[in-house]
C-alpha cells in the first residue's frame, strides 16, 4: 500500500475503528485491523470523512471590500457595487484574488468545487481567463468547475448571450442564471436551458431571493427540467422566497423539486446577511430550511457562496462552518438532521455537482479529510477543525491538533 490510515472512524459507523489503505491514489481497502504494509497515518479514533464540495462559491469577485462599500447591505447594492467594481478586473487581478480564496478553501478541506462566475460587456471573459488557470494549477488538491451566469441580465443586456456561449466553448462545463434581474425572466430560463441542451451542460441557477413566497420560479424551472429530462442535472440557489412560504406552499414546492429531480444550494451566510433589510424589527432570517426539504426527497447542500465582498463581508471558507452556522439559524436540534447538515456539505453536495468518482469506498478516489472529532454531530455542533486533508492519496494540508499547556 501507498499509504494506510489507521483507527479511523467513519462517518457511517463511528462506533468501530477501521483502516483505510491506498495505492495508486485510490482506496484499494477498508477493513479494521489491515494486514499490509506502507507509509502509515494513525489517527486515533478520529472521524475520516469525504473531502468537503463546495457546490456555489465567487472566486472571480471574492475579497473585494477595499473596492466596494456596503452601507445599505441589500441585494441591490451588491449587485451596483460589484457591477462597478468588475469594470476594473483583469484576469491578473480575478487569478490573485481567487487564488487567496481558493487556498483558503483548501486549508479548510475542500477538495472539489463548482465555482460561480459572471460574464457581461462590462467585464467580458476577462474573469473566466483569471480563473481557468487555477484549475490546472491546482488540480493537485481540488476538481473545480465553472458555472457562468449573468448576474446583471441576459436578454436584457445585449452581448452577454454570445460571452456565455463563447464561455462554454472555452471551458465552462455548467449553465447558470439569475432570472431576477432580467427583464423577461422566464425567457432567460428558456434560454439557459437552450445554451444547456447545445453544450450537453448542467444548469445551476441563481433563483427566487426575496423576502416573499409570491411567483416561485421554481415552478417553471421544474416543469423545464421535466420537459427536457435534465432532473438530476439541475440546481438551484438561494430560494430564499422559499422561507416565508408556509407549510402548504413549502410541501406543494418540495413535491414539485423531488418529483423533477431539481437540487437545491442553501447559501446560509449570504442568505442571512442580505435577507430582511426592508424589516425595521424581527428582521426574517431568510434562510429556506433544507432539512426538511431533504425530508421529502430533495437533494440539497450547503455552500459559502461569496467571501470578503458587499454580498458577504465575511468568510473563512470552512464548510463546517456552514453548517453549524444553517442548524443555527434553521433551529435544528434533532441528531439525524445535524448529521445531514454534514452531509449536506459532503455525499449530498457531491451529487449535486454529480462528483461520481466520490466516497470512501474501495475503487474511489482517495479524497477525505481527517476531523478533530468521532462523529458527524460532532463536526458540526463543535466545528471540528480539519486536521489533515489528501487528494487522490496525496496529503495536500495538514493543521496541528490544539495542544492544552498545563501548568507544572
Amino acid at each position: 500500500m501507498d499509504l494506510i490510515i489507521r483507527n479511523a472512524r467513519l462517518p457511517d459507523a463511528p462506533e468501530h475503528l477501521t483502516d483505510i489503505g491506498i495505492s495508486a491514489g485510490r482506496i484499494a481497502v477498508i477493513e479494521p485491523n489491515l494486514s499490509a504494509e506502507g507509509e502509515e497515518l494513525d489517527v486515533g479514533g478520529r472521524l475520516v470523512a469525504p473531502g468537503f464540495v463546495e457546490t456555489h462559491i465567487h472566486l472571480d469577485k471574492s475579497c473585494i471590500l477595499d473596492r466596494c462599500q456596503s452601507q445599505k447591505g441589500d441585494l441591490a447594492e451588491a449587485i451596483g457595487e460589484v457591477a462597478k467594481a468588475k469594470a476594473g478586473f483583469t484576469p491578473e487581478d480575478v487569478y490573485q484574488r481567487g487564488k487567496r480564496t481558493l487556498e483558503k478553501c483548501l486549508m479548510q478541506g475542500t477538495t472539489h468545487m463548482r465555482t460561480q462566475l459572471e460574464v457581461d460587456p462590462g467585464i467580458g471573459l476577462r474573469g473566466l481567463e483569471g480563473v481557468l488557470p487555477l484549475i490546472e494549477e491546482y488540480r493537485w488538491a481540488i476538481d473545480i468547475e465553472i458555472c457562468v451566469f449573468p448576474q446583471e441580465g441576459l436578454l436584457n443586456n445585449p452581448g452577454t448571450d454570445e460571452l456565455m456561449v463563447e464561455a462554454l466553448k472555452k471551458g465552462a462545463r455548467v449553465v447558470g442564471a439569475a432570472p431576477y434581474t432580467d427583464s423577461d425572466p422566464h425567457g432567460q430560463i428558456d434560454r439557459v436551458f437552450e445554451m444547456a441542451r447545445e453544450f450537453d451542460a448542467d444548469i445551476d441557477m441563481h433563483l427566487d431571493f426575496g423576502p416573499t413566497a409570491e411567483n416561485l420560479d421554481l415552478d417553471y424551472v421544474c416543469a423545464m427540467a421535466d420537459r427536457y429530462r435534465w432532473g438530476g442535472r439541475t440546481a438551484i440557489g438561494h430560494v430564499t422566497k422559499l422561507s416565508a412560504a408556509s407549510a402548504t406552499r413549502f410541501d406543494a414546492a418540495a413535491q414539485r423539486m423531488r418529483d423533477a429531480g431539481v437540487a437545491l444550494t442553501v447559501l446560509p451566510s449570504t442568505d442571512l446577511f442580505l435577507m430582511g433589510r426592508d424589516c425595521e424589527c424581527n428582521q426574517p432570517r431568510g434562510v429556506t430550511h433544507a432539512h426538511k426539504l431533504v425530508h421529502h426527497g430533495v437533494n440539497c447542500s450547503l455552500s459559502t457562496n461569496n467571501v470578503l465582498n458587499p454580498f458577504t463581508p465575511f468568510g473563512d471558507c470552512s464548510l463546517i462552518r456552514m453548517a453549524n452556522l444553517n442548524a443555527n439559524i434553521c433551529h435544528i436540534g434533532a441528531t439525524e438532521d445535524i448529521r445531514e447538515c454534514f452531509n449536506m456539505i459532503t455525499e449530498r453536495s457531491a451529487r449535486l455537482i454529480n462528483a461520481r468518482d466520490y466516497g470512501l469506498a474501495p475503487g474511489k478516489s482517495a479524497d477525505f479529510v481527517v476531523l478533530d472529532c468521532q462523529t458527524r454531530e460532532a463536526a458540526v455542533a463543535e466545528l471540528a477543525p480539519v486536521l489533515f486533508a489528501y487528494k487522490r492519496g496525496r496529503r495536500t494540508m495538514t493543521r496541528p491538533a490544539a495542544t492544552l499547556h498545563l501548568p507544572n
